[in-house]
C-alpha cells in the first residue's frame, strides 16, 4: 500500500495539471471501488475548479471552487498518471479526468481497494475517514515531546504503535522499520518505553527518512509510480526493509548474535501483527 512519501509524491506531481485547473470532462467508469462512488459523481465533479492539492494522512485532498473536498485514496495499488499519448483507457482505468487545458489524469486500480468520494470542506475535520487521526509526522506538531505522552504507558511493540493511525499518520510499514533502525530501536521494544532521548532520537528520524523518501518519489515495490510515470527510486536506499539476512553497518557500534565482518550484524526478519519487520538486533536495543 502506498505510504506517506508515495502519496506525497503524487499530490506534488499532480499540482502542475490539476491545481487551479478546471474540471472540463469526468469519466467515471464503473459504479464503485472500495465503496460506491457518490450519486451524481461525475456531474458534481464537472465544471469545478481544483484550488488546492494537499494531503492528509495517506489520502490526497482536492479542494474544490464550490466548498467541496474530492478526497482520493490509493488504496493497494491505486495510481493516478497523466496521459499525454492520447491512448484508449485501460481495463482498470476507472476515473478520467480531463481538465480545461485538455489535461488527462487517470485513476487506475487494479484491486480496487482505493476510493474516491466528496464532502464539504467544513466537515472534514469530524469525517469517519480523518476524526480519529494523529498529527502528521512531518509537521511541527509532531515532536519528541508529543509521540513520548501519546505510547506512555502502551504495552504494544513501538513498530506496531508507529502503524496505529491514532498516534502518528501515513507511517506505513517500510518506514517504521526503517526509522526504527536510524534511531536505534528495536521494533520488538515497548512503545510505553519510548520516550525521553529515546523519543528525541525517533522523531527526527521519522521526519528525515520520510523527508528523504518523498525527495527520491517514494519506494516503488510493484505499483507506485509516480503521475509521470516515472518509478520512486527510495528503495534504493533502504537500510534494512526487504534485506534479510545481509550484513548491516551497525551505525552505533553495537553487535549482537553472529556478527559478521568488524563491526556488523545481520538483518533479520520477523513477523508482527502479521507484517515482515526487518532490523539488526546489533544496533537496535
Amino acid at each position: 500500500m502506498p505510504e506517506l512519501p508515495e502519496v506525497e509524491t503524487v499530490c506534488r506531481g499532480l499540482k502542475g495539471v490539476l491545481e487551479g485547473r478546471r474540471l472540463a470532462r469526468v469519466q467515471v467508469r464503473r459504479k464503485d471501488l472500495r465503496i460506491p462512488f457518490p450519486p451524481a459523481f461525475a456531474d458534481k465533479l464537472t465544471g469545478r475548479k481544483v484550488t488546492r492539492i494537499h494531503r492528509r494522512a495517506k489520502y490526497m485532498l482536492l479542494d474544490l471552487d464550490d466548498g467541496n473536498v474530492l478526497i482520493v485514496h490509493l488504496g493497494m495499488s491505486g495510481r493516478m498518471v497523466v496521459d499525454k499519448g492520447g491512448a484508449p483507457p485501460e481495463k482498470h482505468d476507472h476515473v478520467i479526468f480531463t481538465t480545461d487545458k485538455s489535461a488527462e489524469i487517470r485513476f487506475n486500480d487494479p484491486r480496487r481497494f482505493g476510493l474516491m468520494t466528496l464532502v464539504p470542506a467544513d466537515e472534514l475535520a469530524t469525517h469517519k475517514l480523518f476524526r480519529h487521526l494523529g498529527p502528521d509526522p512531518l509537521t511541527p506538531e509532531f515532536t519528541p515531546a508529543l509521540l513520548s505522552a501519546a505510547l506512555k504507558g502502551r504495552k504494544t511493540s513501538i513498530k506496531a504503535a508507529l502503524l496505529d493511525q491514532r498516534i502518528v499518520v501515513g507511517v506505513g510499514n517500510i518506514y517504521a522499520c526503517e526509522s526504527l533502525y536510524r534511531a536505534g530501536i528495536s521494533p520488538t521494544r515497548k512503545a510505553g518505553t519510548v520516550a525521553g532521548e529515546r523519543a528525541a532520537r525517533l522523531v527526527p528520524a521519522i521526519k528525515k527518512v520520510l523527508a528523504e523518501a518523498i525527495a527520491a518519489g517514494g519506494s516503488s515495490l510493484r505499483d507506485h509510480v509516480q503521475p509521470s510515470g516515472e518509478l520512486g527510486y527510495f528503495q534504493h536506499a533502504w537500510k534494512v526493509y526487504g534485506r534479510e539476512g545481509e550484513s548491516c553497518a551497525c551505525p552505533s557500534g553495537k553487535t549482537a548474535g553472529k556478527a559478521v565482518n568488524k563491526g556488523k550484524g545481520l538483518v533479520r526478519r520477523i513477523t508482527q501483527g502479521g507484517r515482515s519487520t526487518f532490523y539488526c538486533a546489533g544496533c537496535q536495543t
